[in-house]
Formats: structure tokens, C-alpha cells, sequence
């Protein structure tokens, strides 16, 4: 399988939050790679976690596209 990636990931583990509105709560995740472009996402379920979506590294706040997906595990995109 051939890696489609534009730019290398390197190996994290870090404490992130996924944002799906100003007033829902934010989900608590671990950042498992990230790169320039992406990253992917640890997470106890994606159920109910939409396409695109904010993810919140190190304080800063990034719109992101999920990609690919697994039942506690999603790759992103940065917008």
C-alpha cells in the first residue's frame, strides 16, 4: 500500500481536543502522528464525529477534513 501523504508524519502522543461547535462540548483525543498537513486522531469512538471539524494542538485551533476512519482512530487533513 502505497503512502499518499504529501508531507512525512512524525510519532506523538499528545493530549488534543476536538471541537464540533461553539457549544457543544469538546472531545478530549490523543494525537498519535502529525505532520504539517495532518495528523491522526485516538479517540474512545468516532461515532458522531462529522467529516470536517476543528482540533485544538497546543492551543491553537485548526479546521481539519477526516480522511479515513476507524472505531477509535481518525486521519485528517488540515484545511
Amino acid at each position: 500500500m502505497q503512502d499518499a501523504r504529501r508531507e512525512p508524519r512524525r510519532r506523538v502522543l499528545k493530549s488534543a481536543q476536538i471541537v464540533l461547535s461553539e457549544k457543544a462540548p469538546k472531545l478530549e483525543c490523543v494525537l498519535r502522528n502529525l505532520s504539517a498537513t495532518g495528523a491522526c486522531l485516538q479517540v474512545s469512538t468516532t461515532f458522531g464525529i462529522p467529516v470536517e471539524f476543528g482540533v485544538v494542538i497546543d492551543g491553537t485551533r485548526r479546521q481539519c477534513r477526516s480522511v479515513w476512519r476507524t472505531d477509535t482512530r481518525l486521519g485528517v487533513v488540515f484545511k
